[in-house]
């Protein structure tokens, strides 16, 4: 899809993931809205690119929906979507302390996965209402899954959990608006030096 003079949403954008992928977007034109909560770090990286930070917790509805809504207002409905937000603690089942905390699992899975549907379900709503481009294409939505979706390791079953998730979610998304031409996929990459994995345990 072109992406030069559209309106994008990337989440997370503050650090790793999220802000290589908004300064990737901003460099090929795109007007970049960058989410995150960490506002500050947001605002670093749009100053940087040309584009417009706002405060989001991907978890939290009103926020989200506040977020998409100003960057709606700022650059028009976004035709591109890319969910980098996410968290990867470590932790096993059943370590040192007994067994892993259910509120540790549980927050996992909602920042990885529900806010990664919480945000797709808003952007969406939008695309669906813009005018086909050339080629019958509305926009495309991008998940950030994992290879642990796949292959998860002893110490990430909340995490790889979430991540199988955010895989299962897209292909039923993606079948759902094939028909109005937006496209919706998932990436799933490998371990590469951001914030989030420097913080994990060496081991």
């Amino acid at each position: 899809m072109e992406i030069k003079g559209h309106a994008a949403v990337v989440t997370g954008a503050a650090s790793g993931l999220g802000a290589i992928t908004a300064r990737t977007l901003a460099a090929a034109g795109a007007k970049v809205a960058l989410l995150d909560r960490d506002l500050a770090g947001a605002e670093r990286v749009a100053q940087e690119i040309g584009g417009q930070a706002f405060a989001c917790d991907v978890v939290d509805a009103a926020s989200a929906e506040a977020a998409v809504a100003a960057a709606a207002q700022a650059h028009g409905p976004a035709r591109i979507l890319v969910n980098c937000a996410g968290v990867a603690p470590a932790g096993r089942i059943v370590g040192r302390k007994g067994p892993q905390p259910l509120e540790d699992f549980r927050r996992v899975v909602e920042i990885n996965l529900i806010g990664t549907f919480n945000l797709l379900r808003l952007v969406a709503a939008g695309a669906v209402g813009l005018e086909p481009l050339a080629r019958g294409e509305r926009g495309v939505m991008i998940n950030t899954a994992s290879i642990a979706a796949y292959d998860g390791q002893i110490g990430q079953p909340a995490y790889a959990a979430s991540k199988a998730g955010v895989a299962g979610l897209t292909l039923p998304a993606a079948r759902e608006f094939a028909s109005v031409g937006i496209r919706v996929v998932a990436i799933a990459p490998g371990i590469f030096a951001t914030p989030m994995m420097l913080s994990m345990p060496q081991e």
